[in-house]
């Protein structure tokens, strides 16, 4: 599944939160150029169907897994789907979304804090759990989890940044889930994709220890 395959080479997503996306192309390829792959818009966004659209439709030149978050209905999960969308998060269990997801043979991310609904989201097709909010649970809760749960992809989300987030990964994480870190509102709104790929690239970099020369080139364009 290429949309796992690229979040797990690249070891980060970036969840765009934001009241204002002048153009979502310019921002694609603004995250792309720093390194991160895959992006995630979300239902918090006014008119948020019309910029998955415009991005989904020029997802092989921006070289982006493109998916919607915040997915809340099966309502919602069908017209992003519709969209162009290629993955769906929640916030948390949505057995509707997932039920649509999986219907349509689209990777869902379902949200959960605590193992039962670990486990319930699993059952429901869950192709990786998104873990929220990962800032308040810390680390030590994903190698907790791990242990009852060895062969669950687990995606950190909710106050990740540079300087917490290799953290995460050492703990077990398949990727985190960045936001406002790597684009803020202000930088989306006034169009100044040099700063946020310059961000990416702050943040992508933070992901490997210094010594590493584990190689960080990109994988095939999918």
């Amino acid at each position: 599944m290429i949309e796992i395959d690229v979040l797990r080479h690249d070891r980060a997503l970036t969840v765009v939160r934001a009241d204002n996306i002048p153009d979502a192309v310019d921002l694609c390829n603004a995250l792309s150029a720093g390194g991160i792959r895959t992006v995630e818009l979300t239902f918090t966004t006014p008119d948020v169907l019309h910029h998955v659209n415009r991005a989904a439709s020029a997802a092989e030149s921006t070289n982006v897994v493109l998916g919607v978050g915040t997915v809340m209905t099966g309502e919602q999960a069908r017209a992003a789907i519709d969209a162009g969308a290629r993955f769906l998060v929640t916030p948390g269990i949505r057995t509707e979304v997932a039920m649509v997801a999986t219907a349509n043979s689209i990777p869902v991310f379902l949200g959960a804090a605590t193992p039962t609904e670990v486990a319930i989201a699993v059952d429901l097709g869950s192709v990786a759990v998104k873990i929220f909010p990962a800032r308040a649970l810390g680390p030590a809760y994903l190698t907790d989890l791990r242990g009852p749960y060895p062969d669950i992809e687990l995606l950190p989300s909710g106050g990740i940044n540079a300087a917490n987030a290799r953290a995460f990964l050492a703990a077990g994480a398949l990727a985190v889930c960045a936001g406002t870190s790597i684009v803020p509102p202000a930088s989306i709104a006034a169009g100044n994709w040099s700063d946020i790929t310059d961000r990416a690239k702050q943040f992508v970099a933070a992901l490997t220890p210094a010594d590493s020369h584990v190689s960080r080139s990109l994988l095939e364009r999918p």
